[in-house]
């Protein structure tokens, strides 16, 4: 497994995240799958991921992990929870819980969660929570501290800029360097000499399969290459990037991402070219940049399954006739929506959502012959 030196300690620079655990069922709540959740788990352990990352609003995800964590030798591995303001404001009585969710005395590396908007820097910086946290890690509870954000870049310089943080995470790939300025947050974080946690490194799996030509075109390249690995691998010529997160719920997911990072071989010049060349193409098919985070739904008063539709709403620009298929399944659907909007205030991508489910509810609509 590769691995990269943190102030002297090696930590693997392949992380598991744990958001996107098999669940038993589908649907909003559905109960993490032990079992085959456990398996993933292991086979993490037993290949050499060392950085196991979660956070108190991933249902079930801390209380799942406190009973697998006790299996293994816990000076081997790290541990990365978050806290999120908007989730419950109390921070000390959150940070607590998750000790016991976590089945641990200390968190490695714990995380400001979900800076996005201007609220909620101040969510963080003038509530107490910024100094609380520092005062645990002085008690060695908290080892690392350090910020997770979705923000454009002057809300993450002010966060960046308010003490010396261990570390911040950031959506970074490479549709993302250019279409959400990545490139900007990840200059800023290291010029302060800040180390870079990756979240979304292959978006969400959309950069696990781009267009057929697209994904033809990389094949060509390196046929015995995955599509997904082009990410990683293009992630790992960043100097400041530390570890990358990849959100793996399949046994599949996990083998082949532990074979790209047990082998890997960084792209060349040429071959970050052509996936450049290959962004570009892929940047213009794509309507809707949703990662399918699920921020947006727990306050939708319809139960609508946002990311659902919007996955649809892109194999409809895609593919045309299977892409309303996939959305005539889906119920409740786009017509379903009431245009509150509360879906869009959460959505760290800043999609128009209640747009295109008016687009898409007309789309759907029956059509009298001329």
């Amino acid at each position: 497994m590769l691995v990269k030196d943190y102030h002297g300690e090696p930590i693997s620079r392949l992380g598991m995240g744990n958001m996107r655990l098999p669940t038993v069922g589908t649907g909003f709540g559905a109960p993490i799958d032990y079992e085959k959740a456990g398996e993933i788990i292991d086979y993490a352990m037993k290949h050499g991921i060392t950085y196991f990352d979660t956070a108190y609003i991933y249902a079930g995800s801390e209380a799942f992990l406190g009973t697998v964590f006790p299996k293994y030798d816990r000076s081997k591995f790290k541990i990365a929870t978050k806290y999120m303001a908007s989730a419950n404001p109390d921070y000390k009585a959150v940070f607590e819980e998750q000790l016991k969710r976590l089945n641990t005395d200390y968190i490695d590396f714990y995380l400001l969660h979900g800076i996005m908007t201007e609220e909620t820097v101040k969510s963080y910086l003038e509530t107490g929570a910024v100094e609380y946290f520092m005062e645990q890690k002085e008690k060695g509870r908290i080892k690392n501290l350090g910020f997770s954000s979705h923000a454009p870049l002057p809300l993450l310089e002010k966060m960046a800029d308010h003490h010396k943080w261990d570390f911040a995470q950031i959506q970074l790939n490479y549709l993302d360097w250019i279409m959400q300025d990545a490139k900007g947050q990840y200059e800023a974080l290291t010029k302060r000499g800040i180390p870079v946690v990756v979240m979304e490194p292959v978006r969400g799996g959309r950069l696990a399969s781009l267009t057929p030509e697209i994904d033809a075109m990389l094949k060509a390249a390196h046929p015995d290459w995955s599509i997904a690995s082009w990410a990683f691998r293009w992630l790992c010529r960043l100097d400041n990037v530390q570890v990358i997160l990849s959100g793996m719920s399949t046994m599949e997911q996990i083998e082949d991402n532990v074979a790209t990072f047990d082998n890997m071989e960084p792209l060349s010049d040429a071959d970050a070219a052509l996936l450049e060349q290959a962004a570009d193409q892929f940047r213009n098919s794509i309507s809707v940049p949703c990662t399918g985070c699920r921020y947006c739904c727990d306050d939708c008063p319809m139960q609508i399954d946002i990311p659902k539709v919007m996955a649809a709403y892109n194999r409809v620009k895609l593919d045309g006739m299977m892409g309303m298929m996939a959305l005539g399944q889906l119920n409740p659907g786009p017509a379903a929506c009431v245009g509150c909007g509360s879906c869009q205030s959460h959505c760290p991508q800043g999609i128009q959502v209640p747009k295109i489910m008016t687009e898409l509810a007309d789309m759907m609509k029956p059509r009298k012959r001329p």
